[in-house]
């Protein structure tokens, strides 16, 4: 597991906007993928571990960088969110 890590620039998005994007990047790469996200809304902090437990990826901390950047690793089975709220749990039915 030497790769490098998928860079994903979430640049100035609000929380929001950025868990829509993280969350359809994640989707396209494979279980056990190392991202970086670069975010500089003053939420990410909070708001990536509260999703990554949500959704069932591994947050692993921040990382030492220019622009702040948040590790975290895609789960072989994430759990799925609503579509326009991906802080939610998918309803089941």
């Amino acid at each position: 597991m030497g790769s490098e890590p998928v860079v994903i620039d979430g640049g100035d998005r609000s929380c929001v906007r950025l868990l829509l994007e993280l969350r359809g990047h994640l989707a396209g790469l494979a279980p056990g993928t190392v991202v970086h996200l670069l975010a500089t809304d003053p939420a990410a902090p909070i708001d990536l571990p509260a999703w990554c437990h949500l959704t069932g990826h591994a947050y692993l901390g921040p990382v030492a960088a220019d622009t702040p950047t948040y590790a975290l690793r895609v789960a072989e089975r994430p759990r799925a969110t609503q579509p326009d709220s991906p802080w939610r749990p998918a309803a089941h039915g």
